[in-house]
């Protein structure tokens, strides 16, 4: 998305929204958003589908319109600035880290990859609730990872994803994981028991590699795993395959895992400045090949900004789920009416949202082409991700703005 896009697509939102002062202020915000869009930068430039892309489990929404500085700092080992500013700085920390322990490139690829999986390449002080998961690897201090604090600090926890601690294996503790698929290194170390999650991350890394200036084909002194005067054949999840297990209907037929999604029928009285229609519109015009490569890991964003709000008000997809009050969740019902939101359970994190166009049809980023909408069967997200439906609500955005 260049200036002349930005303008364009700014022009556009504010003359969909209402009339009235609490209208115009929406509208400020959209354009404050657009032009954010150009402080963010794009995490994949315009391109073609991703090689790994069949198994990318990206549809976490922990990014909204709010713009921030695209100058990275650093204070206690923790970086500011945009989401990609942070991602570049974690990943270099990661590598330096790689590098004092004299491990190859190809220790500091899986590390990126895990840590994309587990944080979105992200310092969180948090984890799903329940578990005392925090930092970039998801560690937890009561299985013995350290203390919080110290593995809020991203130099602290590459050292434990790569050397172990305590009485948890790191990566060089795992005999042959120079010759393992990326994805089963990755899993030896996070026991998360979602491993071929992790192998969907290897073509995005790759980039945020190369864009941070991180050499992941160079050798240094690895392990004693690996003879003296050899080099092992890189292994990728493009040469290995990196499919997801294709859920199952109830009674053990193929395909989704409860079939087809068909349209419901409510009658919704909503307060967001577009309506149903505007904002199907909005998103059918969005996906395709008009679309920009901004969208990475962003779904509750785009479904925010379909119907016509700056920020979602909320971090996680799978949270607002739980923002919408009860009496408006429908639970695994397959029949949502067209311009409902629809949830699932990645195994990650943050989950994923999209848009019922109806008709069987949603608008989601990221499952065809990182970065991108595109229209699909809703099914899709099942049988592609390997991810669990939850249910639907209708578009409504309490913490909106």
């Amino acid at each position: 998305m260049d200036e002349r896009d930005v303008a364009r697509a700014a022009i556009q939102a504010t003359g969909l929204v209402k009339k009235g002062v609490q209208a115009k202020a929406a509208a400020v915000g959209l354009v404050i958003f657009f032009v954010g869009l150009l402080l963010l930068g794009s995490f994949f430039p315009g391109g073609g589908e991703a090689s790994a892309a069949s198994c990318e489990d990206t549809g976490a929404g922990t990014s909204d319109a709010s713009p921030t500085s695209s100058t990275p700092t650093r204070s206690s080992g923790r970086a500011t600035g945009t989401l990609r500013d942070q991602q570049i700085t974690y990943a270099k920390t990661i590598d330096s880290v790689a590098k004092k322990n004299k491990l190859p490139g190809r220790a500091t690829l899986i590390a990126l990859m895990t840590a994309m999986q587990e944080s979105t390449l992200q310092d969180l002080d948090h984890g799903p609730p329940g578990v005392d998961a925090i930092g970039l690897f998801q560690q937890r201090p009561s299985m013995g990872w350290g203390t919080k604090a110290q593995i809020m600090k991203p130099a602290f926890a590459a050292e434990s994803f790569f050397e172990g601690r305590g009485t948890n294996k790191g990566l060089a503790d795992v005999a042959g994981w120079q010759k393992m698929p990326l994805h089963k290194a990755a899993e030896a170390v996070q026991h998360s028991g979602q491993g071929k999650l992790y192998a969907g991350h290897e073509t995005a890394m790759r980039k945020l590699a190369k864009d941070a200036g991180i050499n992941l084909e160079h050798d240094a002194n690895a392990t004693a795993s690996t003879s003296k005067g050899t080099r092992p054949k890189p292994v990728t999840s493009e040469n290995h395959g990196c499919g997801v297990n294709k859920p199952t209907a109830p009674g053990g037929a193929g395909g989704s895992a409860g079939g087809k999604f068909t349209d419901g029928t409510q009658t919704w009285k909503l307060n967001n400045p577009r309506s149903v229609k505007e904002a199907i519109a909005w998103a059918k015009k969005t996906a395709g090949q008009p679309t920009s490569a901004n969208w990475y890991q962003r779904c509750l964003a785009f479904t925010a900004i379909a119907y016509g709000w700056s920020v979602s008000g909320v971090n996680y997809a799978i949270d607002h789920y739980q923002v919408v009050p009860a009496s408006m969740r429908h639970d695994g019902d397959r029949h949502p009416p067209a311009g409902a939101l629809m949830y699932w359970d990645t195994h990650h994190r943050a989950g994923h949202i999209a848009i019922y166009l109806g008709d069987g049809k949603v608008a989601s980023n990221d499952i065809l082409r990182p970065g991108f909408i595109d229209v699909v069967d809703a099914e899709l997200i099942e049988t592609k991700w390997g991810s669990k439906y939850i249910g639907w609500t209708p578009p409504i955005f309490p913490r909106a703005g």
